[in-house]
């Protein structure tokens, strides 16, 4: 990054604001919304992971810890900011496909993945915007949506979304944030882990560099958190399906791209 112009730099700041206003806001899309804008920038995807990585382990830790802490000492609190039980459950379902995706041992087509992810993610996001969810009565159809997420959030982005549309369903409105933080933040070490043994320069300097436009973004967020917490359930999903609507937008104009 070091031979990027000043408008570069700057524009980069901005959109690291944005995916800091995103990842507090809803708990999930900081990268996926943000990522095809740092491409826009500069085409190089390998310098922004490692980057967004950094300060999603450190965002969403710092997250995590909040949210225990106050927990602990407010007495009046009868639910836990993170469903511990689900959150166990679903790692014991998704841990191994994730290292097989983090390893690359099964190669599936990435185009055939996503267009799977994106068509499936598609449809839950229009029952959240109009209040039509899907009743699954079927548990092996969540763990196969855990295993597809796992696996593929191993190889690249893209698996959140489809993980997310799984616990929405399981994990009730006020713990659904931070229990997705304690699961990326989970998902993000094993991802590091892998980057550190190939060799990958972990942009380490430059993480630094851009951690005012994400603390600003992450503050603007926890007002954003703090509304859709007291909107209506209805509202909140609502939100949720336009942010899954969003990213499998930009992920077809992403396939399309690669077609033409």
């Amino acid at each position: 990054m070091d031979s990027l112009s000043l408008s570069q730099y700057l524009l980069i700041a901005l959109v690291f604001v944005w995916s800091g206003i995103v990842r507090s806001g809803l708990g999930f899309g900081g990268a996926v919304l943000s990522l095809p804008f740092l491409l826009l920038i500069d085409d190089r995807p390998q310098v922004y992971l490692p980057i967004i990585s950094v300060h999603l382990l450190l965002f969403g830790g710092l997250t995590v810890l909040r949210g225990q802490q106050k927990f602990k000492n407010n007495q009046n609190e009868h639910l836990s900011p993170i469903d511990w039980n689900y959150l166990k459950k679903a790692m014991g379902v998704m841990l191994i496909p994730k290292i097989i995706g983090v390893l690359g041992l099964v190669s599936l087509p990435n185009n055939v993945l996503s267009g799977i992810i994106f068509v499936i993610v598609f449809a839950y996001s229009l029952s959240y915007i109009f209040n039509k969810p899907f009743k699954s009565q079927h548990p092996w159809i969540d763990n196969t949506f855990l295993i597809l997420g796992g696996y593929i959030s191993g190889t690249s982005l893209i698996g959140a979304p489809l993980i997310i549309t799984v616990f929405s369903k399981h994990v009730h409105k006020n713990q659904l944030r931070d229990t997705l933080f304690a699961l990326w933040v989970i998902l993000v070490s094993i991802k590091m882990a892998a980057f550190i043994w190939v060799g990958l320069d972990l942009q380490l300097k430059h993480a630094l560099y851009l951690l005012p436009p994400v603390a600003l973004g992450h503050w603007i967020g926890l007002k954003l958190h703090h509304r859709l917490q007291q909107a209506e359930p209805v509202m909140f999903f609502r939100v949720i399906g336009l942010a899954l609507l969003c990213i499998c937008l930009i992920g077809f104009y992403q396939a399309l791209q690669s077609f033409f």
